[in-house]
């Protein structure tokens, strides 16, 4: 099969995924919605060799260690099973921006694969069968299929999307507060949230209520009632993970000290909202024409790292000049 190359982008909730209904099959238990970013981009390359004894997966220039090779197995084995194919695959991926920190580089990864291993395989998916694929790798990556706003229903197998990001075009400025990896992967601090947190339940019970609170400000262009309603969304996650057995705190100094120069900003007047994943960065969404400001004030946060200024991001696509197959767009 020919070797094809697909890039997707990373997507970040403004109301947030946390918890799963069905462990085995990787479906959400909560309803969220993201907007896709342009800066923060995944170029991931796959090619069946038939001369291959065992998958090769090359991340960001070293091969992928065990707990991330099994989750690209998975998708590559689902992906040989639906195209009847028994050749091993060569695997390479490479993010523009800090991996498994908390920037959601595992929706960007697992939606470039998803799209990028299906073509490798003669497979004509659509993107909606591509969501479903990547969602079952890492929920986060159905949405990252789609550009703009994204919605991934409760219970639901792939995402959607709302309106494309020149609807609302708002910049989300990341402020990156700590370098290295995470010390708890999502997927197990999701688990251990669920299972031992007295909040997961009230979180749960909030989250649907909340998203449609996001999903009618963005409809309406309403950055006054999107920035409340994206701010408590994250604060109601991260508490649910406070009380979990042990505890689960993603957030580092720098991250409160930069959540406290928002609102600093916010009441001088500019329009600045927070948001945090499962991770210590924070990121901003405000208007285009206030994003340089606000990069400058995070940048000057002691302990910020650096800062990253996105707009609106495209859906995941293959590049045409190495591939010979492209999906249906239903």
């Amino acid at each position: 099969m020919n070797e094809c190359v697909a890039v997707a982008h990373a997507n970040i909730a403004l109301a947030k995924y946390w918890g799963k209904a069905d462990e085995a099959r990787n479906i959400p238990a909560v309803p969220s919605l993201s907007l896709t970013l342009d800066a923060l981009r995944t170029r991931t390359s796959v090619a069946f060799v038939s001369d291959l004894v065992e998958d090769e997966v090359v991340l960001d220039g070293r091969p992928a260690r065990e707990k991330e090779g099994r989750r690209v197995v998975r998708m590559l084995e689902a992906v040989r099973t639906a195209a009847g194919l028994t050749a091993k695959a060569r695997v390479v991926s490479a993010n523009s921006f800090p991996t498994a920190a908390g920037l959601a580089s595992s929706a960007s990864g697992f939606a470039a694969l998803a799209l990028a291993a299906s073509a490798a395989a003669g497979l004509d998916v659509s993107l909606r069968e591509a969501s479903s694929l990547a969602r079952a790798a890492s929920v986060s990556a159905a949405r990252s299929l789609y550009g703009g706003y994204v919605e991934l229903p409760a219970g639901a197998e792939f995402a959607e999307p709302l309106v494309a990001g020149s609807h609302f075009p708002l910049n989300m400025v990341v402020a990156l507060t700590r370098a290295g990896e995470k010390a708890v992967g999502s997927t197990e601090g999701m688990l251990r949230t669920a299972r031992t947190s007295p909040y997961y339940e009230a979180w749960v019970r909030q989250a649907p209520a909340s998203c449609d609170r996001i999903r009618r400000a963005i409809l309406d262009r309403n950055l006054e009632a999107l920035g409340p309603a994206m701010e408590a969304s994250a604060l109601a996650m991260h508490a649910s993970m406070f009380a979990a057995d042990p505890p689960i705190v993603y957030m580092s100094p720098t991250t409160v000290a930069v959540m406290e120069r928002v609102r600093e900003l916010r009441a001088s007047g500019v329009p600045a909202y927070y948001t945090m994943d499962a991770g210590p960065h924070v990121k901003v969404l405000t208007p285009p024409e206030r994003a340089e400001e606000v990069a400058a004030a995070l940048k000057a946060v002691p302990g910020t790292l650096n800062v990253i200024k996105c707009g609106p991001g495209p859906g995941a696509s293959l590049e045409p000049e190495v591939s010979s197959t492209k999906p249906g767009t239903t």
